[in-house]
């Protein structure tokens, strides 16, 4: 196996001796998200008969970048963000790329099969400074010859996370964006919103700050009515008139950046603002909505509608912090049609899920290597 740098960024891996725990395997997990990027650096768990993984998951280091959503930063922001995160875990759990025994990538805007082809292209060209036309070659150069890549959509590691690597159920997700993933256990998926702002993303923390900015140039323009929102978002960002608020937003439209005011909103509709009340009930029919949706196409609730499958929470604006909490109402609403659903709040983050997916890859890989042989 070559040797094998890019700059900078991978020059400790001359530093490093030896492989943290006396050479054992390691899995990379990454949950890369519209807002940020957490890479988690996993050992190869031993695998069991009834091949269950511990709980909680043993994690050797953690390192978080910025975002590597591709649509939202652009091909060389992302693939820069995937690099450095990448070899900040590995250089924390005091290991180098001959210890990676797997990959699971699981990044937000992978939504084809082209998506997935493009992110494995990175790996190689950007990380490597390789062309990616060679990318078969290279891996084996670079990597142990048992090395294998796993490209996702982030919706699915956060599923597992919830489900300890098992693809079954549904996730709901609401950051930054929001999307509603499901599996069932035959392999069959299905996916609702997740289009990104312009195409209604509605019930993500986007969709929300956006509605709530929205309202207040209608409510100072005369075309909407009065709300808190106007004085606590002005209040917020340190202006004195709503005019401001068009040069704010389009200073530097991010996604992540308009949604920072979602807590904004939330506290204007504990204290009563009809207005900012309106738009979180708009975001709860939306989130459950796309939840639904799956849930129909995949039969998820049984033909009578009560059978039981687990739906995964998760994302800042689903988390249950407030007196207004948009989970508990929307998994109330969703609870009305499909009374066999179980929510479930992850004990571990998405990154985690991503690293699980991949172990529970390769058992299925070993289990249908031993299979094979068994037959012959």
């Amino acid at each position: 196996m070559k040797r094998y740098r890019n700059g900078e960024i991978w020059d400790f891996e001359q530093e490093v001796s030896g492989e943290m725990g006396g050479g054992q395997k390691l899995i990379l997990g990454l949950d890369g998200g519209t807002t940020n990027t957490v890479c988690i650096c996993m050992p190869i768990i031993p695998f069991t008969p009834n091949h269950h993984s511990p709980d909680p998951p043993p994690v050797y280091a953690r390192a978080v970048a910025g975002c590597s959503n591709h649509n939202s930063v652009g091909e060389i922001a992302a693939r820069e963000t995937l690099e450095q995160v990448m070899a900040e875990a590995l250089s924390k759990s005091g290991s180098t790329r001959t210890a990676v025994r797997a990959v699971c990538l699981a990044v937000s805007g992978v939504n084809h099969p082209t998506d997935q082809q493009r992110i494995l292209d990175w790996l190689s060209f950007c990380c490597f400074g390789f062309d990616p036309v060679h990318l078969l070659s290279i891996l084996r150069d670079i990597f142990p010859s048992d090395v294998e890549f796993f490209v996702e959509n982030d919706s699915v590691a956060a599923l597992a996370s919830g489900t300890m690597g098992k693809l079954h159920g549904c996730v709901l997700i609401s950051g930054t964006g929001t999307i509603a993933y499901g599996y069932t256990e035959d392999g069959r998926e299905a996916r609702a919103s997740g289009a990104g702002p312009i195409l209604g993303d509605w019930g993500s923390g986007y969709g929300i700050a956006a509605k709530a900015l929205t309202a207040v140039i209608r409510a100072s323009d005369g075309r909407g009515p009065q709300t808190m929102l106007t004085r606590t978002i002005l209040h917020e960002l340190q202006y004195s008139s709503p005019d401001e608020l068009i040069g704010w937003t389009y200073a530097d439209p991010s996604w992540a950046r308009i949604a920072t005011l979602v807590p904004v909103v939330i506290s204007c509709a504990e204290a009563g603002d009809q207005v900012a009340n309106d738009i979180l009930i708009h975001a709860v029919k939306e989130l459950a909505s796309s939840v639904k949706a799956v849930v129909h196409r995949l039969g998820l609730c049984g033909k009578d509608g009560n059978d039981t499958f687990p739906l995964v929470m998760v994302g800042g604006v689903l988390e249950a912090n407030r007196r207004w909490d948009i989970g508990k109402e929307v998994i109330s609403c969703i609870a009305k049609d499909f009374p066999g659903m179980l929510p479930i709040r992850p004990k571990v983050e998405p990154a985690v899920g991503a690293a699980l997916l991949a172990w529970n890859y390769i058992i299925e890989q070993s289990r249908q290597d031993h299979s094979e042989a068994d037959y012959n």
